[in-house]
């Protein structure tokens, strides 16, 4: 059986954790390469790195800040923001990142999948998906892109399953509306895309207590929980949430 993944996810801003709630009201939250350290002592399942406004100012991720964490953590590490193109991946990877994320650049030319996955395997490359229900539309979901500031005219479903079929590893789902608001998953959203594609689906936004990551890998098929806020301010650790879902049954990595 697999075990379901624990990931913390540091958004990176101007150099430095944030974190807020859908997408605004972004708060300090740390130094990244010190926050690394704490969850790799956890024991954390991997870590993603997103750099969020790198899309949105047009620049790259930052390269060095990439090196330092992989530098002090042993677990494996996922990059994203800014990436425009092949040879950014190649930069991200040989600065010591396991994974590469793309969404913006992703949407803007989805050939980039295929070309990325053919070059460095599609282990390596996951499609992050940000995605905001459509008001008056049960059950649909819009994409956004530029760190969540720009809709695109794709549906978040059939987007994962394009996503897929051009050659991704991985989805990295982000429910826009729970988001920082420690309410829960978006199972529905999540459900949605787990039967519509093959590929693994990292449920992100919403975290609140371990008892959500228990009700998204039981009611959406996730095959891992990504979360922030709960564990950068210490109101959970790593351990705590694994502990919790295995009293209960799901495996995890202890």
């Amino acid at each position: 059986m697999l075990t379901k993944r624990i990931i913390p996810c540091l958004d990176i801003k101007d150099g430095r954790v944030v974190k807020g709630v859908k997408f605004l009201g972004l708060k300090d939250a740390g130094d990244p390469v010190e926050v690394a350290k704490i969850y790799d002592r956890q024991q954390a399942d991997e870590l993603v790195f997103l750099d969020i406004t790198a899309s949105f100012e047009n620049r790259k991720t930052l390269i060095g800040l990439v090196e330092a964490i992989a530098e002090n953590i042993y677990m494996p590490f996922t990059v994203g923001g800014g990436i425009r193109g092949i040879d950014d991946i190649r930069d991200l990877l040989n600065a010591g990142a396991d994974k590469i994320s793309i969404n913006t650049a992703a949407v803007k030319s989805p050939d980039l999948i295929t070309d990325s996955s053919r070059r460095f395997g599609s282990q390596c490359i996951v499609v992050a998906i940000d995605a905001k229900s459509v008001s008056g539309q049960d059950r649909k979901w819009q994409v956004f892109i530029n760190g969540g500031r720009t809709p695109a005219d794709l549906d978040a479903i059939q987007w994962a399953k394009k996503s897929e079929e051009l050659g991704a590893g991985e989805i990295l789902l982000t429910s826009m509306d729970y988001d920082g608001t420690k309410d829960g998953f978006d199972c529905g959203l999540t459900k949605a895309v787990t039967g519509s594609v093959n590929i693994p689906v990292i449920a992100s936004g919403g975290a609140g207590k371990p008892e959500h990551f228990y009700e998204v890998f039981t009611q959406s098929g996730a095959d891992a929980g990504l979360a922030a806020s709960i564990f950068h301010y210490q109101e959970y650790s790593v351990r705590q949430v694994k502990e919790y879902l295995s009293e209960r049954g799901i495996a995890v990595r202890l």
